[in-house]
């Protein structure tokens, strides 16, 4: 598997270090993602998905509701 060299962070985040913060790496392949308050966690995924993900968030598609 190819690791990724450049984690980019999100531009939610904030500028200074020790912000919590979603980072995005690609691969050839795939994309990875981490927060970076726990980087050794690595979720991995392609695309289509993901792209699926943001759609379904962006929308209101997947938002809980309220009890």
């Amino acid at each position: 598997m190819s690791t990724p060299d450049n984690w980019q962070k999100s531009s939610f985040s904030g500028s200074g270090d020790g912000n919590a913060c979603v980072e995005i790496a690609a691969t050839p392949t795939t994309l990875r993602l981490r927060e970076s308050d726990d980087p050794t966690t690595v979720l991995t995924t392609t695309p289509t998905p993901l792209a699926q993900l943001l759609c379904g968030i962006r929308s209101g598609a997947l938002a809980m509701p309220l009890t």
